[in-house]
């Protein structure tokens, strides 16, 4: 099934920070700019035309450690998605790419490791959830909830806790590539971090990089997600706000909302503390 593309929040949200919208696909230059904008003294890397980089002989994650060069598909919202993220999150994206050029160096490019497989995973497909520092006794419960799929409870009952114990972000690019064509089905996989008491009350870009800071640092504790239990799903349309048919009744369709099954282990994510 699928839904139409009015119903895009976190799209509409996210290009609206960069002065675009989903009409109007960037080109690399001005990904470059917006890094220069949103940075002031952007010290990341740049956005290069794949076209002009040899990729040859080297791996994309090694390239970008030795270039300090992103290779960037022309014309392509999953690529200019995928800058966005780096402008956004720049710890989390450089801290992810040295874990994987670390993998490559101790076990070569072909098989992917485990931890790679996951760290690719939550790069396209991650959703970091902010949890204020003073809300972690009763986001812990809603975590719980979510942890276990009681997605009535955590997603519609308990929905007005949202943007005050929970704020989710999208990390992963390409959920933002799908939820410009969102379909039922949409799946991320969720992380928990622990903001700072005031985040609601932040501008956005301090929220942005107290969110990167959280993240580089929850992926520490959890060495780079190695652990295959670390991650859990959760269905995008479901998030309040991210879609308009929230009522009651959407979330009875277990095709989509599933329940838990009995062999998934427990998430070692939970329960959140703050960090030391």
């Amino acid at each position: 099934m699928t839904v139409t593309d009015k119903h895009i929040e976190p799209v509409g949200r996210l290009l609206k920070l960069f002065g675009t919208h989903t009409g109007q696909l960037p080109g690399i230059e001005q990904l470059n700019q917006w890094a220069q904008r949103w940075h002031g003294d952007w010290q990341g890397p740049a956005f290069v035309a794949e076209q002009e980089t040899d990729l040859t002989n080297r791996y994309y994650e090694v390239y970008i450690a030795e270039e300090r060069k992103v290779p960037t598909r022309e014309h392509n919202w999953h690529d200019v998605y995928n800058a966005l993220m780096w402008i956004l999150y720049p710890r989390a994206k450089q801290l992810m790419n040295q874990w994987h050029c670390e993998e490559i160096a101790l076990h070569g490019v072909h098989p992917r490791t485990p931890r790679r497989n996951r760290l690719t995973h939550f790069d396209e497909c991650g959703v970091v959830i902010g949890v204020p520092e003073n809300h972690l006794n009763q986001a812990n419960s809603q975590l719980q909830l979510l942890a276990n799929h009681q997605w009535q409870d955590v997603l519609f009952n308990n929905r007005y806790g949202w943007g005050m114990l929970l704020h989710p972000v999208i990390f992963g690019h390409a959920l933002y590539e799908m939820l410009m064509t969102p379909f039922i089905g949409l799946t991320g996989k969720w992380l928990a971090v622990v903001v700072p008491e005031h985040f609601a009350a932040q501008t956005t870009p301090v929220q942005y990089e107290m969110l990167d800071n959280a993240l580089v640092a929850r992926l520490k504790t959890l060495d780079g997600l190695a652990d295959k239990r670390t991650l859990k799903p959760l269905p995008l349309l479901g998030v309040p706000g991210w879609y308009h048919g929230q009522r009651a009744e959407f979330y009875h369709n277990t095709d989509y909302f599933r329940p838990l099954a009995h062999s998934a282990p427990a998430t070692i994510q939970l329960p959140l503390t703050k960090p030391d």
